[in-house]
């Protein structure tokens, strides 16, 4: 009789154990429940700026003026659509031939930001991708005939002939680096490699300058550059 005591109270005592433990287990749970509902709340909305190298290059180059407008729009937390908006007229010096290009180009895509922000942090190291349109006049200024000799020089001819309506369209990869450097203002930095998918030719001439795209080569392809500075217009926090 005595054992069977001894055996209940073993019973109710480890009872007792298991139902303390698993009571302090629900009290862990619910403080770190209540730990993980605590959430940061980081601004949503759109961001305008302008490419400033464009206005550097132009005060050390003559031959050579643009502006543009850059802007995107938050969709997700590392997802965003972007889109730059701008105008170019450049003077392309060959050693028989100088024309002049100028247009207005539109470029639309996104950006990926692939780093991890700490917290109450929006800087960004992005990947993205661009379709580009642009629609520009060419204009042969001027020619030298190549006659390939030194009895009689060929003169260099003014002719002025300018072909309009013409276009390119290309394809472009963009990785980047954005940093807000105080609250909603940033300043960015990215390269881009871009494809060239088309473009319209003068009659009896080349296109060698596509604004937004740049320079023409034979390898239908080249490379850009950016720095921008930028104002982020929030308009709500997620």
């Amino acid at each position: 009789m005595q054992h069977m005591y001894k055996y209940i109270i073993s019973i109710f005592f480890l009872l007792f154990v298991v139902d303390s433990f698993s009571q302090e287990q629900k009290k862990d749970t619910l403080i770190n429940t209540k730990k993980d509902s605590i959430v940061y709340k980081t601004n949503y909305g759109i961001r305008v700026g302008a490419d400033i190298s464009k206005y550097v290059l132009a005060q050390f180059n003559d031959s050579y003026s643009g502006l543009e407008i850059v802007g995107d729009y938050r969709v997700s937390k590392n997802f965003y659509v972007a889109a730059e908006l701008g105008y170019e007229k450049e003077t392309t010096k060959e050693d028989y031939t100088n024309s002049t290009s100028k247009g207005n180009y539109l470029k639309l895509g996104f950006n990926y930001n692939a780093y991890e922000n700490w917290l109450d942090m929006n800087n960004e190291i992005f990947i993205g991708f661009r379709y580009g349109f642009s629609a520009f006049e060419q204009t042969l200024n001027s020619y030298t005939p190549n006659v390939n000799t030194v009895y009689f020089p060929a003169d260099e001819i003014t002719i002025a002939d300018t072909t309009t309506g013409l276009n390119a369209h290309w394809s472009e990869f963009v990785i980047g680096l954005k940093v807000e450097i105080f609250n909603n203002f940033f300043a960015s930095f990215s390269g881009s490699y871009k494809i060239l998918m088309s473009v319209s030719e003068p009659n009896n001439f080349k296109t060698l300058y596509s604004p937004g795209f740049n320079r023409i080569f034979e390898s239908n392809t080249g490379f850009g550059f950016n720095y921008t500075l930028s104002y982020l217009i929030p308009f709500s926090k997620k």
